[in-house]
């Protein structure tokens, strides 16, 4: 049986991590890493390609996986790649994944091809669960928790202040509110109620830490709807220990089938490397992208769209005597 041809577009956390995944996966190729920056050592030696040659590869890679971030690249890296390759990435903007879908999915019809997008963990697994949960219980509740654990996003966010040199910040649950929702309290909480955020910054020697605190505290969409702490350390300390990605999570969906029974289904994630495990679930979409492709359909798909079976190595005989 062939080999699915992969091709890489980034070569960031998501993208080394990508690489390997791919590397480990007996039914995957690894083609290409396709990137803008120069002298990449990759940890394969593959080829590495600018984006204006990837074309010529059109007909030598089955599915490319998108390494890029939400911000700025994949609004216009997916619907560019879909063009010409089948795709799968990881847009992470829930308040613009409509708008992304439809842009993907137009292209996507329009030139045969498959993507996938929005593959993670959230946007991703924990979707799956939310809709799972909320299906089986429609009368119920879902929360979803995150931590602890590090978020990218808000720690490049500090690290944006000025005066700070690194930074990492943490997202932790609060204690009390999710043993509230395990014991099948079902209340409305606000975002200060449910999570904490706790930033270790590191800062220059001349830094005004006063001032810093307050712009980190008060910065909209990231830490004024919260209680936040920031604690100021050396960049050796930092390093010491907060070098690593952890983060993880957990969805809980509380309901009532009856006035007498109540139920709750959780679903959890602990996590020791964040784009490690981020670029697992890109890679095992891909294989159901290039799947889809070989059924004959096209356009934009979510991850609720497709079957599960379609991320797996096993054969249907296999699942349907092991795993069911």
């Amino acid at each position: 049986m062939s080999k699915i041809r992969v091709g890489i577009v980034g070569y960031g956390n998501l993208g080394k991590a990508s690489e390997m995944h791919v590397l480990n996966s007996p039914d995957m190729e690894l083609v290409c890493i396709v990137s803008r920056r120069k002298n990449i050592k990759t940890m394969s030696n593959v080829r590495v390609l600018h984006p204006d040659d990837v074309i010529e590869y059109k007909d030598m890679i089955d599915v490319m996986v998108l390494c890029g971030g939400s911000a700025t690249d994949l609004p216009e890296q997916t619907p560019y790649f879909t063009k010409y390759f089948n795709t799968v990435d990881s847009y992470d903007n829930h308040s613009k994944i409509p708008e992304h879908f439809n842009n993907v999915d137009k292209v996507a019809k329009e030139n045969n091809t498959v993507s996938i997008i929005s593959v993670g963990w959230d946007p991703g697994i924990f979707s799956l669960n939310r809709l799972l949960g909320l299906s089986i219980l429609p009368n119920g509740k879902g929360y979803t928790f995150y931590g602890p654990g590090v978020s990218q996003g808000h720690s490049d966010a500090v690290r944006r202040v000025d005066g700070v040199l690194d930074a990492r910040q943490y997202t932790i649950p609060v204690e009390d509110v999710v043993n509230r929702v395990r014991n099948g309290e079902t209340p409305d909480f606000t975002k200060r109620e449910m999570h904490e955020r706790h930033c270790y910054v590191v800062v220059k020697e001349e830094a005004d830490k006063e001032k810093i605190k307050k712009e980190i505290v008060n910065m909209p969409g990231y830490f004024a709807d919260y209680d936040t702490f920031v604690e100021y350390v050396s960049k050796e300390e930092l390093l010491e220990n907060h070098a690593k990605l952890p983060h993880g999570g957990f969805v809980i969906t509380s309901g009532k089938t009856s006035e007498d029974n109540q139920h709750i289904i959780e679903f959890s994630i602990k996590l020791e490397s964040n784009p490690e495990f981020t670029s697992a679930i890109l890679v095992a979409y891909a294989r159901a992208a290039y799947k889809l492709s070989q059924q004959g359909s096209i356009g934009c798909h979510t991850i609720i769209d497709v079957p599960i079976s379609l991320i797996s190595t096993l054969s249907r005989e296999e699942i349907l005597s092991m795993i069911l």
